[in-house]
């Protein structure tokens, strides 16, 4: 667990990584003044993030055709110096760069290699009252923390697809930690999304907030409820997971461009699976397992505690860790 601050702690005393800046979009070659006004208007003003754009969101976006979509994107990557090969040890010089957020768990963040990982999708997920909600609100507060307790020092984009985040548990859980409670409020951004193509505008709006904020880190609670609730029927499964999917992989690349966490919660369905150890599976299937870096699955114990399960990872063995629901927030 982090160590708690012997006086009340800014989240501005860990230096911030720099905000993205904007850039001359008429420096790119095949891009004229028409074009980059239609680009600014629909979000491409950062280089990083028309580089890893899709030929066809760049396309329909600047309406173009896509071969020259290609070009412009091409340009972009080779300014900003991506999609080539680069050696091993490179990637491990980047991957001991990566921030890491406490859960105020030392058993949880053990489980987690360190804590909640920035560049990657942490998926909780496990029936009602198994603390997903809280989790995420927990992890919102830590990581406005500095580095050396825990945090990023970071702004936080909270999006609310259920209506349950309670800024009187950020205040109770503020406390607890020695942070100031209205300024830990004044830094999470909440916005509440009423339907899944609202979920998804909101990934494009946290994206502007991020070019003038040092947001590291997106919370989505929860990640599946609009499209479990709007795409019913066999019928619907394709473009509901063709939808999810794309919206998977804009919260990746909002995770690469801003070395930024993203911490998701999931609902689950009672389809039993060895896998999980119990009579329910996360919803989302393989769109969701493939997408989410690490998978957490919570199931509820002797109260207060709570056990989670890692049962997905790139690089750690699963295991379990037991931690509590306090009033204080998540603690072992």
């Amino acid at each position: 667990m982090a160590p708690k601050p012997t006086a009340k702690s800014a989240p501005a005393e860990t230096p911030a990584p720099p905000i993205r800046q904007p850039f001359d979009l008429e420096d790119l070659e095949g891009v004229g003044q028409t074009t980059a006004d239609k680009l600014r208007e629909a979000g491409f003003t950062d280089l990083m993030e028309l580089a890893v754009a899709s030929p066809g969101d760049v396309a329909e976006a600047a309406e173009i055709g896509t071969a020259i979509a290609q070009k412009i994107i091409g340009e972009a990557r080779r300014r900003a110096d991506v999609g080539g090969f680069e050696s091993g040890t490179a990637v491990l010089e980047r991957r001991q760069k990566l921030g890491r957020i406490s859960t105020h768990s030392k058993a949880l963040d053990e489980l987690l290699g360190g804590g909640v990982e920035t560049q990657a999708i942490t998926e909780f997920s496990g029936e009602f009252g198994t603390g997903k909600t809280q989790l995420g609100h927990q992890i919102a507060v830590d990581s406005q923390l500095p580095a050396a307790q825990g945090g990023l020092g970071s702004e936080i984009v909270y999006i609310d697809t259920e209506s349950t985040f309670r800024p009187e548990r950020i205040v109770d859980m503020a406390k607890a930690i020695g942070l100031d409670p209205e300024l830990a409020l004044s830094r999470i951004h909440v916005a509440r999304a009423f339907n899944s193509n609202h979920q998804m505008l909101l990934v494009q709006k946290a994206q502007e907030l991020a070019r003038e904020k040092p947001i590291r880190l997106v919370v989505v609670d929860s990640l599946t409820a609009h499209f479990r609730s709007e795409y019913l029927g066999r019928g619907e499964l394709a473009p509901r997971q063709q939808m999810l999917n794309k919206h998977l992989h804009e919260l990746l690349r909002f995770a690469d461009t801003y070395n930024a966490a993203i911490v998701v919660t999931n609902q689950v369905s009672a389809r039993p699976d060895i896998l999980f150890g119990d009579p329910t599976r996360p919803i989302g299937g393989n769109i969701v397992a493939h997408a989410a870096t690490y998978r957490i699955y919570l199931r509820k114990s002797k109260p207060p505690k709570r056990i989670a399960r890692l049962i997905d990872s790139p690089n750690l063995p699963e295991g379990e860790a037991v931690f509590s629901l306090t009033g204080e927030g998540i603690r072992d």
